[in-house]
């Protein structure tokens, strides 16, 4: 198969800094769409991947899953984007199509495993797949998703992750006008489901461990804010959320949380992979029938979903810029939680 050489930014390897380097990207197929990457927002996924913080990591690791840009080649068969088109690239570009989860649209689902945009099998090229921190991508149709025109580009690259890991929930949990939501947290995850919720029309509450964060809540579309450290705030809002959005990256205690649920309410973690400190009391979910879940992405028709319902109610991401030199900062940055809330790469930087 026939390639084309672009500049990228990767880590070499688990300890070392990101920086420049050169990788290859197919020629399209006859089903390709060809992106010329304007902006790519940097998750917290980016960073453990490139230190291999979870490990399985392949290096040279050049990370990426929030991408927005131009489409300037189209395979022969391609129907739904033509050159010039605005185009977004989300963390999957692959799956198998077949098993029932795919058939669903739930290819985040896919049984076999879907295929990451970066750090994934290359089926095409052999070797992993590289992600949005570079000069263009090359992408199956079906996992390619039209951009508003009337968004801001830089601010609509978190949607691709930040954006759908917070929406699917809120779709699935049917949250409505008349819900009552909260948020455990508030960064990049946190803020966008707080926007979003208030958008469907939902009654938000932020959780929050100080104060220091309540007029950005209130400022991001929040109706409340409670502190979560204070018991009678707490004891005020016993029974009340039909669903909690828990966007914490970290072990934490989940039970407080709980206890505020609403008979037959639930709480979805989106932000923390792991084992749970201190266990998780089921009293009140027996007595409640309350319920702990997890959510991850969304599928693609659900990821097109999200983005038109942000272009009809303007919603974007509050972001940060940066160029992509700067990129071994911004981690350092992120890691202190010294963003408000999600850092975007200007490729251009990257081009010039």
């Amino acid at each position: 198969m026939s390639v084309t050489n672009v500049k990228a930014y990767g880590a070499p390897a688990a300890d070392a800094d990101l920086k420049q380097l050169n990788i290859d990207r197919r020629e399209p197929t006859t089903k390709d769409v060809e992106i010329d990457i304007l902006y790519c927002g940097v998750c917290h996924s980016d960073l453990h991947t490139a230190r291999n913080d979870w490990g399985g990591s392949m290096y040279p690791a050049v990370p990426g899953h929030e991408i927005v840009g131009r489409v300037t080649r189209v395979g022969s068969e391609v129907s739904k984007f033509k050159v010039g088109d605005l185009a977004a690239v989300g963390c999957m570009v692959d799956s198998c199509g077949e098993c029932p989860s795919c058939k669903q649209d739930l290819e985040q689902y896919c049984v076999p495993g879907f295929t990451g945009t970066y750090n994934g099998k290359d089926t095409h090229l052999g070797g992993h797949t590289y992600g949005g921190y570079s000069e263009k991508v090359v992408v199956d149709e079906h996992f390619v998703l039209k951009v508003p025109e009337n968004l801001d580009l830089a601010g609509t690259a978190p949607l691709l992750c930040a954006g759908i890991t917070t929406w699917s929930p809120l779709r699935h949990w049917n949250v409505g006008p008349g819900s009552k939501v909260a948020v455990v947290g508030l960064g990049g995850l946190g803020h966008m489901a707080i926007k979003l919720a208030n958008a469907l029309g939902a009654n938000v509450t932020l959780f929050s461990r100080t104060p220091g964060k309540t007029q950005d809540a209130l400022d991001l579309g929040a109706h409340e804010v409670v502190i979560s450290t204070d018991a009678q705030q707490m004891k005020n809002v016993a029974g009340k959320f039909d669903v909690i959005i828990d966007t914490v990256p970290y072990v934490h205690d989940l039970n407080p949380y709980v206890g505020t649920l609403a008979i037959n309410g639930t709480l979805v973690v989106v932000g923390y992979l792991g084992g749970l400190e201190p266990l998780l009391n089921t009293v009140p979910m027996i007595l409640g029938r309350k319920a702990v879940a997890g959510s991850v992405i969304g599928g693609i028709a659900e990821t097109q979903e999200m983005l038109d319902f942000c272009g009809k109610h303007n919603i974007t991401s509050e972001i940060e810029v940066i160029k992509m030199q700067e990129i071994n900062e911004a981690y350092e940055r992120m890691i202190k939680s010294d963003v408000r809330y999600r850092f975007v790469i200007d490729m251009a930087s990257l081009k010039a």
